[in-house]
This record gives structure tokens, sequence and C-alpha cells, in this order.
């Protein structure tokens, strides 16, 4: 069985969850011999792609923004992609973002989408309405011969806003990629810290979560919150701190996956407020890193870390407030959660996901 990849978010991330979904995904593939893939093309700045044995890219100025060098890489890589498409030299075709382009060139050829989210539906007003993201994933829900969704939630968004047939659609998990680290890497972090990651805007709601932290900051001023990732503090951010007397508690660093497991190890908890999350591979990180979690009752949170969180209402700030102070001040209640935390982190692994998704594939070819 052959597969084709399109380029599309491997030139948009160079880090990202999706990218790193399918380069994860390639990897256990490597080692089914029968299946080959493909991923059509030329030109990559991704941060994953490096480990792949099959995917051949050259990286194109990394470490350089000049302008007009994104839309060269585009260009590029949309051509090899209709090329690849127009040989007809594969069986499936897979998607790994929602450019509906590719329609014009596969052909008769059957194509399966992951569809990660449905966060363009649920927060629409965040989005510009030059944004046609939801318009083009609702069309290629509606021609995929099978959709892959990421949780059970997931799953049950899709069937609510696009009306799916529920046997087009089948859940596949996905798992965790980052490998704990307790060695010391000299870095001059805070002794006390809750620990935030990622991106901090919209349905993320650290603002939300910024506001619980403030009692908890001012009764303790060995406490600190460190923020991983989501790009520097806004200006309105550190207003907001500043406005919250908190500002000389609060951290940012950008960091590699290398790094961040020894920020999560080292955490006195990892705090995931996001109103909404089609898998949250946070959760995941965490428990691989044994730090305690406590996140939102929302969404798929639930679903994925079930009894290894502590569970809080991410639009009240007492609630979140109350959640963070009961695992900070409970050390029986810490290590229940990493001890649950682990337990949980078995039912997922990549080798299940390649598994699975390589049933989806020969079920439709079959």
């Amino acid at each position: 069985m052959k597969v084709l990849y399109d380029h599309t978010i491997f030139t948009n991330q160079r880090y990202g969850g999706i990218s790193r979904y399918y380069c994860e995904l390639m990897n256990q593939f490597d080692n089914i011999k029968s299946i080959e893939y493909k991923s059509a093309l030329l030109l990559s700045n991704n941060y994953y792609l490096k480990n792949s044995k099959q995917i051949k890219k050259i990286g194109f100025f990394p470490n350089t923004v000049f302008k007009g060098r994104d839309r060269i890489i585009i260009e590029i890589n949309s051509f090899c992609t209709k090329r690849a498409l127009k040989q007809q030299n594969f069986d499936i075709f897979h998607p790994t973002y929602f450019d509906i382009d590719f329609l014009n060139y596969i052909g008769d050829k059957p194509f399966v989408l992951t569809v990660y989210d449905m966060i363009h539906e649920k927060f629409r007003d965040k989005f510009s309405a030059d944004d046609k993201t939801s318009e083009n994933k609702k069309i290629l829900c509606n021609k995929a011969s099978k959709i892959i969704a990421i949780s059970e939630n997931t799953k049950k968004d899709l069937i609510d806003f696009f009306g799916i047939e529920e046997s087009k659609i089948e859940v596949v998990y996905l798992a965790n990629s980052l490998v704990n680290c307790s060695s010391n890497l000299n870095m001059d972090l805070p002794e006390k810290y809750i620990l935030f990651v990622g991106s901090r805007g919209g349905y993320k709601n650290f603002n939300q979560f910024i506001k619980s932290m403030r009692y908890l900051l001012a009764k303790d001023k060995d406490l600190s919150v460190v923020c991983v990732g989501g790009g520097a503090f806004t200006q309105e951010e550190l207003l907001l701190f500043d406005d919250l007397d908190i500002k000389s508690q609060i951290f940012h660093y950008i960091l590699e996956d290398n790094k961040l497991s020894y920020f999560y190890n080292n955490a006195e908890l990892f705090v995931f407020p996001s109103l909404y999350e089609g898998f949250g591979l946070p959760i995941l990180e965490s428990f691989a890193c044994q730090c305690p979690l406590v996140c939102s009752g929302t969404s798929s949170l639930s679903e994925i870390a079930e009894d290894a969180a502590e569970y809080f209402n991410p639009d009240s700030i007492e609630s979140i407030q109350k959640s963070v102070e009961y695992v900070l001040d409970n050390k029986e209640r810490r290590e229940e959660l990493v001890f649950n935390g682990n337990n949980q982190l078995s039912k997922f692994s990549w080798e299940k996901t390649a598994k699975e998704t390589l049933k989806i594939y020969k079920g439709i070819i079959e």
C-alpha cells in the first residue's frame, strides 16, 4: 500500500502538535513492511522532520526571516504536491490540513482526513471573516472516504456541527513524544513554580488563569508561574501582570522538547486552563514527566486524563484558584495524580496510533 501526504503542515509549522503527529505516524510506518509513504515536499524548516528516515527535505534559511521566504516554500511545495497527485502513484492520499486545492488533482483516488478539533466552529468570532478553515474542513469531511477524529469529543463535535454520519468517523488517539529528563540543564529557573505550556491567546484562557493566581502568588512570594512557548509576553499581558502586582513572579522561556521535559519534571504542578481542546497533548507530556496535572473539565480533557487530573471550571477564577491551591498544599494528592498519570499514559502509544491508522487505510482499499 502506498500513502501520499501533502506538504501543508510541514510548510506551515516549524513546531506543533499536528506536524509532530504526522512525523510520529511515519516513523512508526518505517517498521511496517505493508506500507510505503511519501510526503510531497522539497523545502521545510519543520523541527520533527529532521528525524525522518524517508522524507528528504531541504531546510530553507531556517534562522533567517526575509520577505518572500515563506511564499517561496509554499509555491515550491505546492508544485511538488500537485505533481505527485497527477502522477497517481499512490493508493490513498492523506492531507495534513484543510487545503482543498488537491481536489482538482486527486482524480478517483480515495483520501482520509484527520480532524484535530472544532475550534474554528466553536470560536468563530475569534477568527477573521477571510479565514476559510471551517468552510474547507466541511467540504473535505463530506468528500473524504473516512475521517479520523483524535478524540471521542472531536467525533461528537463533528457530528453536531457538520452532521457527519457516525459510521464515517473513526477515533484514533494521539500519544506522547516527550522523553522525561530529570538532569540539571543549568538554567536559571525559579525554585518553586507552576507551569503553563503553549499558546496563551483566546480559548487557551491564559488571562483567566493568571488572574486566578493573584491570591496564591501574593500569599507565597517564593511561588512563581513559568510559561513555556507561545511567544514573548505581549504588552497587554505585561500590563495585566502589573495591575495584578505579580510581574516579578511571572517568567517566560522558549524551549525545545529536550528542555521542556525538565520544566515539567521540576514544576510543582502543570495547569491546563483551556476552554477547549481536540485532544490535549500537554496532558500526556505532564504524565510522562511525573508532573501533577490540574486542568479544565471541558471538551476532550477529562476523556484523555480521566482520574489523573484535578479538574476545575475554566470560566471561574475561584474554581481555578481553589483547585490549584488544593493540589499545591496536598502532597498526597500530588503523588496520587502522578501515580494515576503513569497508569493513564500507558493507554496511549504511537505504535497503537499507527496500527489503527493503517487499519483504516486498508479498510478503504480492500
